[in-house]
């Protein structure tokens, strides 16, 4: 009887903390989404005093009607319309670019939207609309944003030739390091040729040994490799390959792109498979990595010996979804005060505004908090960690993070039965068992996929120790996949 009551005052003291912490929600992310749209003016307003110029950003969405003469129809919210031209191969890369950059549903775009909607009833039909409908009854339609649009135009291009850092962003040697290194007077686009930040280590002998590719997670670095693992890995059988990410650590942080999957697949094969000569290698992937790995898995079938996969983002999206990258977006982010990080997720995925002002803040002075961390902890705390986590550029983490893991919500099924069908591949998958960043229920969703994905739920580990602070088991567990993978493809 005692239990019984205590069962229900249990159940009751939940659904109590579920109600608290839906309404508190609630209130601090209309409050947030208010903030984030005051934001938008100050910064175009900073942007203007310092750069001389208005910088665009995904506060207002449009509709796109792309024509099969390469023309595009933009009908911006306020109802004007335009049409500007695009190349045909700007039109597939429409195809990689996440809605959520532009299109997450808050207080202010719902109120936006009922607004306008009330004053089209007092306004005729937009006559540029009307006559496109008349002549182009079949086009295809995209809701993207015009910033979008006026990157793949061009428009902002002559960033690329000047690739000077943002005012918000830091211009320290280090997180600049790659525009001197990919400068040059003669050549005409500084990025043609630019590669990623590469940390390799190769056999101390003679004797041909494994390739491995090894690939970070969300706004980290090479470090997180280098640092941990390779010092633990054999020196004499294996070539090891660990980037920076395009946007991330020492690489190449151009304004002008969009990160998307296309771009981030393109800098992994120049840098490291075709500068290098990789024909046949492993995979090891941490987090956002792992959608990477699964692109280069299924675009390399007959070159991937394995896949390790830490934490892979799965969430496989329900049948009857239409709006898959919508859906992915609030399993990732909840708009939740808590648990802390889900209330962290929130703010990364929905606030284009404030999380400049946190790049701005943490990022830009990155010098200083890692002095501070330093003095704190007496030198003791993982410097690595920090460097990774601080160096990278706002527009860098914020189009990654949309268009890799919401971005890719339509995809990564399709590259998990790929995987599957390719019996060539192993495939192995880690997971710590007290991650808050991504559930373990994601790596066994992997595993219904792929049946013979072998799952190792590592006790007591998180999202970061799961490699740091186990390094050397790590190192052993990793060298066993190989050799195991060898001799199975050898017999």
């Amino acid at each position: 009887m005692q239990m019984g009551v205590m069962g229900k005052a249990r159940s009751v003291a939940a659904m109590g903390g579920r109600i608290l912490n839906e309404a508190v929600s609630f209130v601090a992310f209309c409050v947030l989404d208010l903030v984030d749209f005051l934001l938008c003016f100050v910064f175009k307003a900073v942007d203007l005093w310092v750069e001389a110029e208005l910088r665009p950003c995904y506060c207002s969405s449009a509709k796109e009607a792309i024509t099969s003469s390469g023309k595009i129809l933009v009908s911006e919210q306020g109802g004007e319309s335009k049409i500007v031209s695009l190349l045909s191969s700007t039109k597939l890369q429409l195809e990689d670019i996440s809605d959520t950059l532009y299109s997450r549903p808050s207080l202010v775009s719902e109120v936006s939207r009922l607004t306008i909607n009330e004053l089209k009833r007092f306004k005729l039909e937009d006559p540029v609309l009307q006559s496109k409908r008349g002549t182009n009854s079949r086009c295809s339609t995209f809701t993207v944003n015009t910033t979008i649009v006026e990157m793949l135009q061009g428009k902002i291009a002559r960033h690329l030739t000047h690739p000077i850092p943002r005012w918000s962003d830091c211009d320290c040697k280090l997180c600049t390091s790659w525009i001197s290194s990919s400068s040059s007077p003669h050549n005409d686009n500084t990025n043609a040729k630019a590669t990623l930040f590469l940390k390799s280590q190769c056999p101390t002998t003679d004797e041909a040994g494994e390739d491995v590719v090894f690939i970070h997670g969300f706004i980290s670095s090479s470090l997180f490799w280098s640092e941990t693992v390779f010092p633990n890995l054999s020196k004499s059988c294996y070539r090891l390959f660990a980037v920076d990410l395009l946007g991330f650590g020492r690489s190449p942080k151009p304004n002008s792109s969009l990160y998307t999957l296309r771009e981030h697949l393109e800098m992994i094969e120049r840098s490291v498979l075709e500068a290098h000569k990789v024909k046949s290698f492993h995979i090891v992937a941490h987090s956002l990595g792992c959608i990477l790995a699964l692109a280069l898995a299924v675009k390399h079938p007959q070159s991937v010996k394995s896949l390790t996969l830490l934490a892979p983002p799965f969430y496989p999206v329900p049948k009857g979804e239409t709006q898959a990258t919508q859906y992915v977006m609030r399993k990732v982010a909840p708009r939740r005060v808590w648990p802390p990080m889900a209330f962290g997720a929130s703010l990364a995925c929905w606030y284009e505004h404030i999380t400049r002002v946190i790049c701005f803040l943490i990022c830009k002075n990155h010098r200083l908090w890692e002095f501070l961390a330093k003095l704190i902890t007496r030198n003791r705390v993982r410097t690595f960690l920090l460097e990774g986590f601080f160096c990278h550029t706002h527009n860098a983490a914020w189009h990654t993070l949309h268009n890799i893991i919401c971005g890719t919500a339509g995809k990564i099924g399709s590259y998990l039965d790929a995987v599957r069908e390719n019996r060539d591949c192993k495939v192995t998958i880690f997971h710590g068992k007290n991650d808050e960043v991504i559930p373990v229920e994601c790596s066994y969703e992997v595993q219904k996929r792929i049946p013979r994905a072998q799952v190792r739920v590592i006790d007591n580990k998180d999202h970061i120790t799961i490699v740091v602070g186990r390094q050397k088991a790590f190192a052993r567990e990793l060298e066993e996949i190989w050799s195991t993978t060898t001799t199975t493809n050898h017999n």
